[in-house]
C-alpha cells in the first residue's frame, strides 16, 4: 500500500511540475488579425482589431479581450482571448483562449460562422482593413 501511495504522489507532483516548466515566455500584442467564415453564404472575412475591441460580424458580436504571440516571434503561435454573443442576447456563445496552429483545440461552435486568428498585431505593424474573401 505504502509504494501504491508513493507512486500516486510522485505522478501528481510531475503532473503539476510539467505545465510549469513548459510554459513559454510570451509578449503581448497590441491586438489581432482575424478570419471569419459565413457558412450560410461561403464568404471569409479577414479583419484586424484591438485589444478591448468589439465588432459586428452579420448576426455575432466579437470582442477581443488580448492577444499573445511567443517572445521574439510576432508571427509565431498567437493565442487570443475572445467573447463572442449573438445580436441582442447577453450570453456568450464563446468566452475562451483560441490557439491560431490549432483553431479546432477550442472551437466556436456556431451553426453559422466560424472565427479563427490568424496573428497578433504589435505596434508599428502595418494593418489590414477588412477584407471580404470569395
Amino acid at each position: 500500500m505504502t509504494l501504491r501511495r508513493f507512486v500516486t504522489s510522485l505522478a501528481a507532483v510531475l503532473a503539476f511540475a510539467v505545465p510549469l516548466s513548459a510554459q513559454e515566455a510570451v509578449n503581448p500584442g497590441s491586438g489581432a488579425v482575424l478570419r471569419a467564415l459565413d457558412k450560410l453564404n461561403a464568404k471569409t472575412y479577414d479583419f484586424t482589431m484591438q485589444n478591448g475591441e468589439a465588432a459586428a460580424l452579420g448576426l455575432i458580436e466579437i470582442q477581443l479581450q488580448e492577444c499573445r504571440y511567443p517572445k521574439g516571434n510576432p508571427s509565431g503561435d498567437a493565442y487570443a482571448f475572445m467573447t463572442i454573443r449573438e445580436a441582442g442576447i447577453a450570453q456568450p456563445v464563446y468566452r475562451g483562449w483560441m490557439v491560431a496552429s490549432s483553431p479546432a483545440l477550442n472551437p466556436l461552435d456556431h451553426p453559422r460562422y466560424d472565427v479563427w486568428v490568424l496573428r497578433c498585431t504589435v505596434p508599428g505593424q502595418d494593418t489590414d482593413a477588412p477584407q471580404e474573401g470569395n
